[in-house]
């Protein structure tokens, strides 16, 4: 970790655990009492007590605690369903995270059994969905059951969370490993669950990112969305316009040397996400935000010239040339190659700041450019000035309006959605995460507002956009754009205690949404950080545990 961080003033260390309720009013009082009890005594033995079900976040959508615990041992197996490749996937995966904090083997096999840690497909119950998954734990086994593959996955994430914070840890620690008996059911209330990184305002390694997908799966977040180009820089290898990555990818705000992911190491970020039940919503933002490539071509350039390369944070002054054929030449080109690398649903193709261009430059450009989506077989994203245009059928506009956006802008939207657009939601003065926390918070910016951790959670997607059809509204994502955060150091202080707080709004029904209960949860996440390496925000509106004092 740098040194800088551990200096940082308004972002001290901290170290609590996960707690995670259910928020019904059984588990509610469950979790008030754990939380005071962890408070007061800060202690290991505290730490590693036996979680109540259902004690996660997000929030499960119903539990039932009871009966005795079962307990992780030298002697356990994890079970998969020995006909599914993709079971045993995630078998692995679990033992993985298990075997380097317990000591234990673990072994994976698809021999059925009674006993151990039991991952089992083909649940008939519908209202599982692809996501959900009924967890059981008793003294002789913990049994994740699930219709598909995520579901599993989604699971085991919840596994890890009722395990002591520890668990979490690279290198041996004391147990017992101990899940609280009972049995808990869980779905998604929304299909579209997102984060997205900037990568083009400053540049992140494939393992950077890497760790930022792990993060994230953790909180059940199913869409990982990389803006990968900006005035500021381009990010991903295009063969047709080599000048895109290694000229106009060659810097980054401040002037620092920039980056580029060449095709494979998109691939394999595109991969790494997949075995994580991640798809990947690769950005080209268009027809602003776009002084890379115009430094890179200059016949981008409605005069031909070329601008410098750029590397400030002001925004809207750069803009493609909608009356040259070449810019259409270029958006097919860059959409094609991409669209070939990205299994997933949709290219998303900004729309945002648009401030250089005219209205019907812009219509003309974005017309043509979800044309060029779909004929490569890809679903339209846009951020939300794309309902200024004409959103072409089944596009979807993802809104990252605030307080102080005009209630014009806001009907434009909510006219769309009535019109069939879908909305994903990233309101950014409650889930962009590079907000400052306070006015004293060193990194991130403020001009949609500070945003402390409770405001970040206390809002519901379902109501936001009065007047908007609920079913227009896919989920939720939350950004994290990159002007001051340089390394996954930075990442994690901006990023939590916020992130988890947006996962559950896009995870757990809308019933379980209650601050009050909710902080307690958070709280107890605090050493699950810690022993992640994640030096996290420890926001005076969450009861933190305690402390423990250094050794020695």
């Amino acid at each position: 970790m740098r040194l800088h961080t551990a200096q940082r003033s308004a972002l001290p260390r901290a170290l609590p655990r996960l707690l995670g309720s259910l928020l019904l009013v059984t588990a509610a009082g469950i979790s008030t009492a754990c939380a005071a009890t962890a408070s007061a005594e800060g202690s290991a033995s505290a730490v590693r007590a036996t979680r109540p079900l259902g004690q996660v976040v997000p929030a499960p959508v119903s539990v039932r605690p009871g009966g005795s615990p079962y307990s992780i041992t030298g002697a356990t197996r994890i079970r998969v369903d020995g006909s599914s490749g993709e079971a045993r996937k995630v078998g692995e995966y679990l033992a993985g995270v298990l075997r380097p904090s317990t000591g234990y083997s673990l072994r994976v096999t698809g021999k059925d059994g009674a006993d151990g840690i039991r991952l089992r497909l083909g649940s008939r119950d519908s209202a599982l969905g692809a996501e959900g998954y009924t967890l059981t734990s008793g003294h002789g086994a913990v049994t994740i059951t699930a219709r598909k593959p995520a579901g599993l996955f989604h699971g085991v994430q919840t596994l890890r969370q009722l395990l002591p914070a520890q668990v979490e840890a690279d290198s041996r620690q004391k147990g017992p490993w101990k899940v609280a008996g009972g049995s808990l059911t869980d779905a998604p209330r929304y299909g579209y669950r997102g984060a997205m990184l900037d990568v083009s305002r400053h540049f992140f390694s494939v393992a950077e990112v890497k760790r930022y997908i792990d993060q994230i799966a953790l909180y059940k977040i199913n869409t990982f969305h990389l803006h990968l180009s900006d005035d500021q820089g381009w990010r991903i290898a295009i063969d047709s316009w080599p000048k895109l990555a290694t000229y106009g990818g060659s810097t980054e705000v401040g002037g620092g040397a920039g980056g580029y992911y060449t095709k494979s190491q998109y691939k394999e970020i595109v991969k790494y996400a997949a075995s994580r039940y991640l798809e990947v919503v690769p950005e080209i933002d268009m027809p602003s935000h776009t002084n890379a490539a115009l430094a890179s071509y200059a016949e981008l350039n409605c005069d031909g010239v070329a601008p410098p390369l750029y590397t400030g944070i002001e925004v809207g002054f750069s803009s493609l040339c909608a009356g040259k054929d070449v810019t259409y030449t270029f958006i097919d080109d860059v959409i094609r190659e991409l669209a070939a690398l990205t299994p997933g649903k949709y290219i998303h193709i900004g729309g945002d700041e648009a401030h250089s261009t005219s209205h019907d430059d812009y219509a003309r450009i974005m017309k043509r450019a979800q044309a060029v989506v779909g004929k490569y077989g890809k679903t339209v994203m846009g951020w939300h000035q794309l309902t200024g245009a004409e959103p072409v059928k089944g596009a979807v506009a993802q809104y990252w309006g605030y307080d102080k956006t005009s209630a014009a802008d806001r009907q434009q939207v909510v006219d769309a959605a009535k019109n069939g657009t879908k909305l994903v939601l990233s309101p950014a003065d409650r889930v962009y995460l590079d907000m400052k926390y306070t006015a004293k918070t060193e990194l991130g910016l403020k001009w949609a507002g500070l945003v402390e951790v409770q405001r970040s959670y206390d809002w519901d997607p379902g109501t936001y956009l009065s007047g908007a059809p609920a079913d227009a509204v896919l989920g939720v994502e939350a950004p994290i754009w990159a002007e001051t955060l340089t390394d996954s150091d930075d990442i994690d202080a901006m990023a939590f205690p916020r992130l988890p707080g947006a996962a559950e709004l896009g995870w757990s029904p809308a019933a379980t949404h209650d601050w009050d209960t909710y902080k307690l949860r958070l709280a107890a996440l605090g050493p699950r950080f810690t022993a992640m390496g994640i030096d996290y925000y420890r926001s005076p509106q969450v009861p933190w545990p305690a402390e423990p004092a250094a050794a020695g």
